[in-house]
């Protein structure tokens, strides 16, 4: 018990005399080296030093930043740059990425002029195979009476029944900010009455197709009506489809962004008159006009 008070008092001595010390007055003075006059004293103690270092730093640091901060010096200092050349890095490199997307485009052009050129086919293609409807001549395949009335309701009504559905499903739509396919002159519009589900956009030959949308190819090929088609699959069950096309730039399961080439405006397909693009809108399974969403 003695050993322990003992300890205790030495440890209490200790930190009274660290306070002692902290709080001791000390006075610095200058004095002249000629004359020995004092010229200048200062009384002060270490704790106030100590302060006193600690607010001249955080006063320094305060000024530092600010400078940095809220002036051009930070121009200066490696990391930081102007605003405006940035500005102009991003603006150069999205020129790059449309040269780039442009030049890759004339290049699958120029390879299909030359293949048709050098008279190169493409694929082989598939022999016929051995015709089986005989086995089903005898099927009745006349409608029911049922069947009869209910495709021609259909037929009167279905342009009512498909834009009031559109109406109350492209609702979503509205915040989407869609990418024009090609500059150029709708020559055939929307027309649900002529099952014509898309617009028809005249251009110049060669010209790039890009995606209205970002979103996955879903299918890429050829028909004798529509020539080559290529599907993009978007976000919020939005379906974008791009026919007539001469080439294809993309293969089915790729990703696009908004704005990439994606194939090269032509003329192929039974229904095609001319260098064009038929451009379709599908929401949800139904077709909806692109002229109301598209900024053609």
């Amino acid at each position: 018990m003695h050993i322990y008070t003992v300890m205790v008092d030495h440890k209490h001595s200790k930190r009274k005399r660290f306070s002692l010390f902290l709080r001791r007055k000390y006075r610095l003075i200058l004095l002249n080296d000629t004359t020995f006059g004092e010229k200048f004293s200062l009384r002060l103690s270490p704790i106030t030093l100590i302060i006193g270092v600690f607010a001249i730093t955080i006063v320094m640091t305060t000024l530092v930043i600010s400078l940095v901060a809220f002036t051009p010096l930070r121009e200066y200092i490696p990391g930081y740059g102007d605003v405006s050349e940035r500005k102009q890095i991003l603006s150069l490199n999205l020129k790059a990425d449309s040269l780039e997307q442009t030049l890759d485009a004339r290049n699958e052009y120029m390879t299909s002029i030359l293949n048709v050129l050098n008279e190169k086919v493409e694929s082989k293609t598939e022999k016929p195979k051995k015709d089986t409807t005989g086995k089903f001549a005898k099927l009745n395949t006349n409608p029911s009476n049922s069947d009869i009335d209910f495709r021609n309701d259909y037929e009167v009504n279905k342009a009512n029944a498909i834009v009031s559905v559109a109406k109350i499903k492209v609702g979503g739509l509205s915040e989407l900010v869609f990418f024009t396919p090609v500059e150029g002159i709708i020559t055939n519009s929307y027309d649900l009455v002529e099952d014509h589900f898309g617009v028809d956009l005249v251009t110049k030959q060669g010209e790039t197709i890009k995606t209205t949308l970002a979103g996955t190819i879903i299918f890429t090929g050829f028909s004798a009506k529509d020539g080559n088609v290529i599907h993009v699959q978007h976000s919020n069950n939005l379906v974008s489809i791009y026919k007539h096309c001469s080439a294809l730039l993309k293969q089915t399961g790729e990703k696009v962004k908004s704005g990439e080439a994606i194939a090269v405006v032509g003329n192929t397909g039974e229904t095609s008159k001319g260098q064009h693009l038929h451009f379709e809108l599908w929401f949800n399974g139904s077709p909806i006009n692109p002229q109301e969403f598209v900024a053609f």
